[in-house]
């Protein structure tokens, strides 16, 4: 319910249909001349808003930021016409005019009391359930980039020299170099001996591209809810009079 508490929760805000389809802006709110509680308030439709229409205040909730009306769109944009733009409150007629074209009854009136037909007619009206989808946010996924560091090992062939003595008897052809020195003498000759070793090191090499994308799969719902029928029942018919 809107209370006088909530008005200035109401003004502005959008409403909508009970099946969730925008009607429009909440523009103004009028109350009851003699217990000054909200009664009616007008939405914006139409192009560009321009067209102001009375919706009852009774049967509407403020839910979620949103005015949720409980009729159908089309039925809130074909409601009468009324000039709110040049009164400052709604007259009787308008009011009963309303109230009879949103199937209500007017405050005040006996209990069980409907406002009277204007013609010899009875409407009959239902509730027909609509559907409708909303998106909404369903989970998020992170792709996050991380660093582990493992061990890896690599088997290398690593080359090693070894020192070898090797005799030779003196001969003709190196007599020369071996009668080259004194005859006694002390002398030291040295030889290098060289080895390889491993040596690691790492380099950045790019390897993949990776990216999150969306797939959009259908599925059916099934989906229900309770809609209102309105039923004529004869009374006081006499069966001659019927036939």
């Amino acid at each position: 319910m809107i209370t006088r508490d909530s008005i200035q929760r109401v003004l502005g805000v959008t409403a909508v249909d009970r099946a969730g389809d925008k009607i429009g802006r909440v523009g103004n709110i009028y109350v009851d001349d003699s217990t000054g509680e909200p009664e009616w308030m007008t939405v914006h439709t139409g192009r560009f808003g321009r067209r102001e229409t009375l919706v009852p205040l009774q049967p509407v909730e403020l839910r979620d930021g949103e005015v949720v009306v409980p009729f159908e769109k089309e039925r809130v944009v074909n409601a009468p016409n009324v000039d709110v733009r040049a009164a400052a409150h709604l007259s009787e007629q308008d009011e009963a005019r309303l109230y009879e074209y949103y199937s209500m009854s007017q405050p005040g009136a006996p209990a069980g009391s409907a406002i009277p037909p204007t013609d010899n007619a009875m409407t009959r009206s239902e509730e027909e359930l609509r559907v409708g989808k909303k998106r909404r946010e369903a989970g998020r996924v992170h792709l996050r980039k991380y660093v582990v560091t493992e061990e890896e090992q690599r088997t290398v062939p690593v080359r090693k020299e070894t020192v070898r003595l090797e005799r030779e008897p003196i001969t003709d052809a190196n007599r020369a170099a071996a009668m080259s020195g004194p005859d006694i003498a002390e002398a030291d000759h040295e030889v290098i001996r060289h080895e390889e070793e491993p040596v690691v090191s790492t380099k950045t090499v790019p390897k993949e591209r990776v990216r999150l994308t969306t797939d959009e799969t259908t599925e059916q719902q099934t989906v229900g809810g309770k809609v209102r029928k309105e039923r004529i029942a004869v009374e006081g018919l006499d069966e001659d009079q019927g036939r």
